[in-house]
């Protein structure tokens, strides 16, 4: 069992130690100079020794003294870089981003472990969903908006213009636009009912073809799904090539012919009354290199 002084003696010693004052101790452990001398007293009291020479209005280490103050200043100087270390721990920093089920799977989570290499004291977590989530409520920091904005009462920066074009694998064999009339169309139902959504409808208008049901095929709620439809040969998809870049490097899809249709702006946003802490900046800076190196394909 360890039979030790009183820690309030250690610390009023090793302060005036340091110092070679009792008033500058006193300012750092917010007491008196009067409790320092008492501490320290104290102190001498129990150990039998005498580590301060009292000379007027200055104090000086006798041997003794000199002895033990490294070793008190040494582990005060561990214990407090310990402590500081169990401490941020505990407070680690964690950003939360949301966007769509589909751009988190398709575009976020295979390059998730690009960002915890970069910053693995940064906790992410991916929010995927098609709500809008309040970001002043603090449900979110961030969040990945596809749309042609405003967005009131948010900090929107513009990352990227997605463009679309039907993509299918290369085992339908489709060469030409002509080859539409005999696939079939695969559908995205979009969310908003806006004339600037990149729908086959807009598409075949645009690309000048006629005689093709813009309705006709298989539908899906779920962008994923079409994506795997496409890559399975069930069809020929209109699909993002910001979403299916992967899948085109890979040449599971193909773009087998144009036009090329611009959709809308990918936009970061988040709270514009939140605060900016310095993970967020971080979280930002990194989504703003990623779309940077990864624009899609022409």
């Amino acid at each position: 069992m360890r039979r030790l002084p009183p820690l309030s003696g250690l610390r009023a010693f090793e302060a005036a130690a340091r110092h070679l004052s009792f008033k500058r101790a006193a300012q750092e452990l917010h007491v008196t100079p009067t409790a320092i001398s008492h501490q320290v007293r104290q102190l001498e009291e129990v150990i039998g020794v005498t580590l301060f020479e009292r000379r007027t209005r200055q104090v000086l280490l006798t041997a003794e003294g000199q002895v033990l103050l490294p070793v008190l200043r040494d582990g005060f100087d561990s214990f407090a870089r310990v402590v500081e270390g169990l401490s941020r721990r505990q407070r680690r920093a964690t950003v939360t981003l949301s966007a769509t089920p589909a751009f988190t799977a398709k575009w976020l989570v295979p390059r998730i472990a690009g960002f915890h290499n970069a910053r693995p004291d940064i906790d992410l977590t991916l929010l995927a969903t098609l709500e809008v989530v309040d970001l002043n409520s603090g449900a979110a920091d961030l969040a990945l908006r596809y749309g042609p904005g405003p967005y009131p009462d948010l900090s929107a920066e513009p990352l990227a213009i997605d463009r679309f074009a039907p993509v299918a694998s290369p085992r339908l064999g489709l060469k030409k636009p002509a080859d539409l009339h005999s696939a079939t169309l695969l559908h995205f139902d979009w969310r908003r009912s806006d004339s600037g959504n990149p729908t086959w409808r807009r598409w075949l208008k645009i690309a000048g073809i006629d005689g093709i049901d813009a309705r006709a095929g298989l539908r899906f709620s779920d962008e994923t799904h079409a994506i795997q439809a496409a890559v399975a040969g069930t069809g020929v998809a209109l699909h993002s090539l910001l979403l299916v870049s992967e899948e085109l490097a890979t040449k599971t899809l193909v773009v087998p012919f144009g036009p090329e249709i611009e959709g809308f702006t990918l936009h970061l946003v988040r709270g514009s009354r939140r605060p900016l802490t310095e993970a967020i900046e971080a979280t930002q800076a990194w989504l703003r290199a990623q779309f940077a190196k990864s624009s899609p394909p022409r």
